[in-house]
């Protein structure tokens, strides 16, 4: 019965997806290539083109061979564990600490013993018992409609709540996985109580019902539609082009929290699953993602910033500054989600 779903697994993803190594041909083009001597299959919620070319590097440079499976995080934490033993999954890759948190509680994800992996990767992004490893990650900032001036008194996502602000914030849905994070931290940080207040002073103060992603959220505060609004740093960097400058010209942004917690990340990060049919080479895959040429690749297909210390993040994210970050463990965030989603819905922030 396995050999027949690992045979399905190639006719799906396989045929698919052969054309990934030659797509992906970048700084490696034209290299020899070592000869297949294994595969790796990999479940990943990650949809950037740059990824493609991190899984020819790793095929040319080890001879084993990528198979991809991509769908949303939810559904792939589903399908593993509807598969049980015979899932042909060796690799979950999902964005945000959440829905690695999710994937950790169905108990698909198994500790690995890695010296490589807890020397590159700081412990805060991490699992504590080494289920899940964080890869990239991105800070929640604010932003500000800049012709108006810096918003006095905002300097912490705490003061998004003050009267002060009334009728001027623009926000995405709570469903968000960005918001759900953030607020899970505040939990973590301050308690439920303060937290569900918070959220309830920002509703209070919404310009307009919750709407759009972060991009569009950008826009509205660049057309003065609102004047502040919070968004992850990598949409920020997306408008860094001669065509959109214009709307990056028209915002500030604001790194909060800076003399208290510091600014909340989230992270990208993926995990070997506990009945993976390869196991050696998903952790020699993972261990392969704190590498210096693998790191840029993650953090330059979205514009994130590399996990590990010492690596650049792109110029376009560089250029919003430096800050200090939270370091509050990614686990500590995924625990309080559901206490979260409940709080946002009490406040009726849609």
């Amino acid at each position: 019965m396995k050999n027949l779903l690992l045979a399905a697994f190639a006719c799906v993803s396989l045929a698919a997806l052969s054309a990934c190594a030659d797509s992906g041909k970048g700084e490696g083009e034209g290299k020899a290539a070592v000869p297949i001597i294994g595969e790796v299959n990999i479940y990943s919620s990650r949809h950037y083109d740059t990824d493609l070319a991190l899984y020819d590097d790793f095929t040319r440079e080890t001879g084993i061979k990528v198979n991809r499976i991509e769908a949303e995080a939810d559904a792939l934490i589903e399908r593993i564990g509807a598969e049980g033993e015979f899932s042909p999954a060796d690799l979950f890759i999902t964005v945000d600490a959440g829905r690695l948190w999710r994937a950790e509680e169905a108990g698909i994800l198994s500790a690995v013993d890695s010296p490589i992996l807890e020397q590159r990767i700081p412990a805060h992004l991490r699992d504590p018992q080494n289920r899940w490893f964080g890869l990239t990650t991105r800070a929640r900032i604010i932003v500000y409609h800049k012709a108006k001036g810096t918003p006095a008194g905002l300097e912490t996502y705490a003061d998004l709540a003050k009267p002060a602000f009334k009728g001027r914030i623009c926000m995405r849905s709570s469903s968000s996985v960005y918001n759900i994070a953030l607020l899970s931290s505040m939990i973590a940080h301050d308690g439920p109580d303060a937290a569900g207040a918070w959220a309830k002073g920002v509703v209070a103060n919404f310009a307009r019902a919750p709407q759009g992603n972060d991009m569009s959220n950008i826009e509205a505060v660049a057309a003065g539609e609102c004047d502040i609004s919070l968004v992850n740093t990598y949409y920020l960097a997306r408008f860094d082009t001669p065509e959109k400058r214009k709307v990056l010209d028209a915002i500030g942004i604001i790194f909060p929290n800076q003399t208290t917690t510091g600014t909340h990340v989230n992270l990208s990060g993926a995990g070997v699953v506990k009945t993976a049919p390869n196991r050696d080479n998903a952790v020699k895959f993972l261990e392969y993602l704190t590498s210096d040429s693998a790191q840029r690749y993650l953090a330059n297909g979205n514009n994130e910033y590399p996990v590990v210390e010492g690596i650049a993040p792109t110029s376009a994210v560089a250029a919003l500054g430096t800050f200090r970050a939270d370091t509050l463990g990614a686990a500590e965030i995924g625990k309080n989600e559901a206490k979260a989603v409940e709080l946002f819905n009490a406040a009726r922030w849609n």
